[in-house]
């Protein structure tokens, strides 16, 4: 698990038990070391509704290419933050730009990130932080190679969040009320949906069916990953 100085950890810690999907993935070695050859060192970016397993592919991926996960809300919630910021994450919102582009994208160019590729998870929600996190990656040492949407519906992502809270997988995060919830969706059609316009304008978005089974999940965004590598050998 990767810390900051200041002991913020941005870079989650793999798990020991390898999915299935991983699995089969790695026994194709020429699959995996294309799909590495052409990412190098550079980023991955996933976005998605609130549970649609953002966090949860993206270790996937860290595990396969030999990187880190990178979140923008764990280095919020992880940081020194004014007050205004702090009162727009509890309000479920997305914090102004000008807060984001100084407060999150300077940890994208930490030493201990350097020369691995980087997976993150939802890394600019508001549209027109695109430019912003495009530069920071590349300044980083990290240019942005692909854009993935997980994309799952309204309800469905109600759903995940039922079960959560039955389970309290989340350890009863105060962002995670069923108000709150609704105000992310709102955020999300209304700021970050237009992100994902511009990425797929620029030709980097691709899109996932995230209804599937966690390994199903893995398999297609692999895949799509692969295809992505073979066109731009």
């Amino acid at each position: 698990m990767s810390t900051s100085a200041s002991g913020l950890i941005v870079a989650v810690s793999l798990p020991l038990i390898v999915s299935l999907a991983i699995l089969r993935l790695m026994n194709d070695t020429d699959k995996i070391d294309l799909i590495k050859k052409w990412l190098g060192a550079g980023s991955i970016n996933i976005f998605g509704r609130p549970f649609s397993g953002k966090d949860s592919q993206g270790r996937r991926l860290a595990e396969v290419f030999g990187g880190n996960l990178v979140g923008g809300g764990e280095i919020l919630r992880g940081s020194e933050i004014p007050e205004h910021v702090k009162q727009h994450m509890r309000d479920g919102k997305l914090i102004p730009s000008d807060d984001y582009v100084n407060i999150v994208l300077p940890f994208l160019s930490q030493p201990n990130l350097a020369n691995k590729p980087l997976i993150l998870s939802s890394v600019g929600r508001w549209h027109g932080e695109e430019d912003g996190v495009i530069q920071a990656v590349k300044t980083a040492g990290h240019p942005l190679k692909a854009v993935v949407y997980l994309d799952i519906s309204n309800d469905e992502s109600h759903k995940r969040w039922l079960a959560r809270e039955v389970n309290n997988d989340r350890q009863n995060r105060h962002d995670d009320t069923e108000e709150i919830l609704n105000i992310r969706f709102t955020e999300f059609s209304d700021k970050t949906l237009p992100v994902l316009n511009c990425y797929q304008d620029l030709g980097m978005l691709t899109t996932i069916n995230g209804t599937q089974t966690r390994d199903e999940v893995t398999d297609d965004m692999l895949d799509k990953l692969y295809n992505i590598a073979i066109a731009k050998k």
